[in-house]
């Protein structure tokens, strides 16, 4: 099991465990902190956290800015990738395509997804892997949607 994975399972189970977890995912990657993420959960091929409206990621409309978005889109799928690829592969992301599709007017919860066989389906060599994400609103519309490439290769 992953770093990431074994740490989520033994904090989460702490009184304010999930706080705690993601304090620490963003001491390890610090730019995360920006978005002040609070993960909800994270298991293989499923990971969630959720943005806090607040005003330090807001744009001049008010809402959660675009970036931010792609911020916490980007921290969801890092946890994803921590706790799903095999233990004999890496990962790197590669790219990011993403439609806003409403404004972020609430706390955002962003969510990223893959299938199993993506991850056994891999050519030896190593391969493109698309992680699905999407933010949503507390209302359930979706904001933002996309995908996150990623690199995968054999561990060296």
């Amino acid at each position: 099991m992953s770093q990431v994975l074994t740490l989520w399972k033994k904090t989460s189970a702490l009184p304010q465990g999930a706080r705690i977890f993601s304090v620490l995912f963003a001491q390890k990657a610090p730019y995360f902190a920006t978005i002040r993420p609070r993960f909800v959960d994270i298991r293989p091929n499923h990971a969630e956290l959720v943005i806090p409206k607040r005003r330090r990621v807001h744009n001049h409309l008010g809402t959660v800015h675009a970036i931010a978005l792609c911020n916490g889109l980007e921290a969801a799928m890092g946890a994803l990738a921590e706790a799903t690829i095999p233990a004999d592969k890496r990962w790197i992301p590669k790219g990011m395509e993403v439609s806003y599709t409403a404004k972020a007017t609430s706390d955002i919860t962003c969510v990223a997804e893959t299938d199993p066989e993506q991850w056994t389906s891999l050519p030896d060599a190593g391969g493109d892997l698309p992680v699905r994400v999407r933010g949503v609103r507390d209302d359930g519309t979706v904001v933002i949607e996309g995908v996150i490439r990623l690199w995968v290769t054999p561990r060296k």
